[in-house]
């Protein structure tokens, strides 16, 4: 077909099941504002939110381990390997322990 035009992805959106339908609530300034700067780019104001939230979980989205971790050390470089043996009787009523169960 000579001259017709050509979609391109930044023409049209197809929806389907890799996405979740959700209402959003704007302020009445924030969302003229946002479709200006939409119909500048030529794009949906959908699109433009899409993309604002996309960077925003990156950005944030990321879990950080505590502060805890790696801090300290036993001085041991056998813990891993015997952390049931370690650990065995932990919360149980105390007992005497000989030094061997200290190693």
């Amino acid at each position: 077909m000579r001259g017709a035009p050509r979609l391109t992805a930044a023409a049209f959106t197809i929806y389907g099941n890799h996405m979740e339908k959700t209402t959003l609530y704007l302020d009445s300034a924030d969302y003229r504002k946002l479709k200006r700067i939409a119909a500048r780019g030529k794009r949906a104001p959908a699109a433009l939110v899409r993309e604002a939230v996309a960077e925003y979980v990156v950005r944030h989205g990321q879990t950080r381990a505590p502060r805890s971790v790696g801090a300290f050390s036993s001085g041991r470089g056998d813990v891993s390997e015997r952390a049931e043996a370690l650990l065995a009787g932990l919360g149980e009523p105390s007992r005497s322990r000989t030094p061997r169960d200290r190693r």
